[in-house]
């Protein structure tokens, strides 16, 4: 698990081979006023971890400004945008997912394990914690298939709720115990993935130290 203040990836020539990375982050700090757009502490440290960060094959954000602009003031051109489920209220309705939204999880002692169990729990009659995680981690696995020869590392930005069901859709066997806390600004995970079969196979957590909600 990365603790340090801008932690990276781990440089190329350390890679695995035929392993390609997705690495998932959430947008940095926003404006105080409820807008969507960053602050300028956002831009700062997005610039600064942008410094560290990359090269990467692709960049994705959700449809949000605050997460293209995260992915600007890194330093990177957006390529594709996507609409997630948690950036659409119709959709939860059209797929009967708003229960999924429950953010009581995130008071637990071990909030991401708190949330890996109760989406477990959902899984023998598909309910919509379940629904939820697995349609984020799809998305996330569309975007690595063509990748899945490797090396190469992809950059998705989005969003607190999106990126922690995605992140335990794409490993739901993995040990969340140690997995700690819903992310802050600029904090993700680093996953690894191999195109046979396509899959995530683990992930390493990113995290910034000192960061608060936002």
């Amino acid at each position: 698990m990365y603790l340090g203040r801008f932690a990276p990836p781990p440089p190329a020539g350390c890679q695995t081979a035929q392993m390609s990375f997705l690495e998932v982050r959430r947008h940095s700090w926003r404006q105080g006023n409820g807008g969507s757009q960053l602050s300028q502490r956002g831009v700062d440290r997005a610039r600064q971890l942008g410094e560290g960060a990359g090269p990467y094959a692709r960049v994705v954000t959700s449809v949000l400004p605050r997460a293209r602009e995260t992915a600007i003031a890194m330093g990177f051109a957006v390529d594709q945008v996507l609409v997630t489920q948690l950036a659409d209220e119709a959709l939860y309705d059209q797929e009967n997912i708003a229960g999924a939204t429950d953010s009581r999880w995130e008071r637990a002692d071990r909030p991401l394990q708190e949330l890996a169990d109760r989406i477990a729990e959902q899984r023998a009659d598909q309910g919509p914690r379940f629904r939820l995680a697995s349609t984020l981690a799809g998305l996330w696995r569309d975007l690595m298939t063509p990748y899945g020869d490797g090396p190469e590392r992809v950059l998705f930005i989005g969003h607190s709720g999106d990126l922690e069901y995605g992140l335990v859709g794409a490993l739901p066997e993995a040990d969340h115990s140690d997995w700690g806390g819903n992310f802050g600004p600029l904090e993700g995970a680093l996953l690894e993935f191999t195109g046979e079969p396509a899959r995530f196979s683990s992930a390493q957590l990113l995290r910034v130290d000192g960061a608060a909600t936002g």
